[in-house]
């Protein structure tokens, strides 16, 4: 139960404080409050949506630049459609990456959304048959992890769920993972050596922890601090939020 537990609250952090999870909050404008929501990821050949829904009388323009550049800002003006304010933006190549910001008007007053632009990525379309297995291996990989230091901690049985870990975290990481950058980024792998890609570079973390582990469990020996040192590891690398230093587009 407590392996359940601090596998779902850190899958859980993991998703709410990452850069690709969608910005929310509330504003007032025209004597009306408000709740948005801005996405910071789009996926597929299309342009990213940008909705609001805003009562009143309030009109809208959406301010767009390649991100990171310091291009002039463009402006796209946003259509009202019933107590909603539409508009899109320009579709990118996967890794591109725009810095965006509502701007409402009405009357006198002006409201940006948010306050600092913000930044969404673009990527390819990632199949539900390479997805949806990469993140329950994952999560499976994070669950036996933990369950496994969590044995080695109490001195009991611990060497069946090191092995479920390194065999959800090499079909998870190292196979299903790759596929998934190839088709929403167009690389295999993006960490070392060819980039810093964070997510890749946690993976490969994590599975050096766990190899390591195995060499130590060589003989039989119960190497219970090898295991509490992966399991904590995989802890600590899989905390740092999804998507950091992902792949980007350098612009210049």
């Amino acid at each position: 139960m407590l392996a359940v537990l601090i596998t779902l609250g850190s899958a859980y952090w993991q998703r709410v404080s990452g850069p690709t999870y969608p910005l929310k909050g509330h504003a007032t404008i025209g004597g009306q409050e408000f709740a948005y929501r801005l996405t910071r990821s789009h996926g597929g050949p299309t342009d990213q949506p940008v909705r609001l829904v805003v009562p009143g009388s309030a009109q809208g323009e959406i301010a767009w630049r390649r991100y990171p550049t310091t291009d002039p800002w463009q402006i796209i003006p946003m259509v009202r459609a019933g107590d909603a304010l539409e508009g899109a933006l320009p579709h990118q190549p996967p890794a591109g990456k725009l810095e965006y910001q509502v701007r409402l008007r009405d009357g006198g007053s002006e409201v940006p959304l948010p306050s600092r632009p913000a930044v969404t990525r673009f990527k390819g379309d990632v199949s539900a048959l390479v997805l949806i297995p990469h993140i329950l291996a994952m999560f499976v990989t994070m669950l036996c992890s933990t369950r496994a230091g969590l044995a080695a901690i109490a001195g009991a049985e611990s060497r069946r769920y090191v092995w479920w870990t390194c065999a959800a975290l090499l079909v998870g990481g190292f196979i299903l993972g790759p596929a998934v950058q190839k088709q929403a980024f167009g690389e295999w792998w993006a960490g070392v050596p060819y980039g810093w890609d964070l997510t890749d570079n946690k993976t490969l973390l994590a599975g050096i922890a766990w190899a390591w582990a195995l060499v130590r469990m060589r003989g039989g020996r119960a190497a219970r601090g090898a295991i509490v040192a992966a399991a904590v590891a995989t802890l600590a690398v899989f905390a740092i939020p999804h998507s950091v230093w992902g792949s980007e587009i350098k612009w210049q």
